[in-house]
């Protein structure tokens, strides 16, 4: 999925930040936690106030990815 969701982040930038948490490090726990984390990979789309506003876990196409990025682009302003 790596290459996939990298090659979305540089057709998004500007738009849409991407953030990536490393699950296997401790200082992440409490944002594991907090968003639910519960598989490999798990992906949260996140509004800039701060609300998740739809999930992914697994290896997913790059189509409806894009469907959920665009998605999230009419519901909220982009975050710059």
């Amino acid at each position: 999925m790596a290459p996939v969701v990298h090659g979305l982040e540089k057709e998004y930038e500007g738009r849409i930040d991407f953030v990536y948490l490393n699950i296997a490090v401790a200082r992440n726990d409490s944002a594991k936690r907090a968003f639910g984390f519960r598989a490999t990979p798990h992906m949260f789309f996140v509004s800039t106030d701060g609300v998740v506003r739809d999930t992914v876990q697994g290896v997913v196409a790059v189509d409806s990815l894009r469907v959920r990025l665009d998605r999230m682009l009419s519901v909220t302003p982009p975050s710059r």
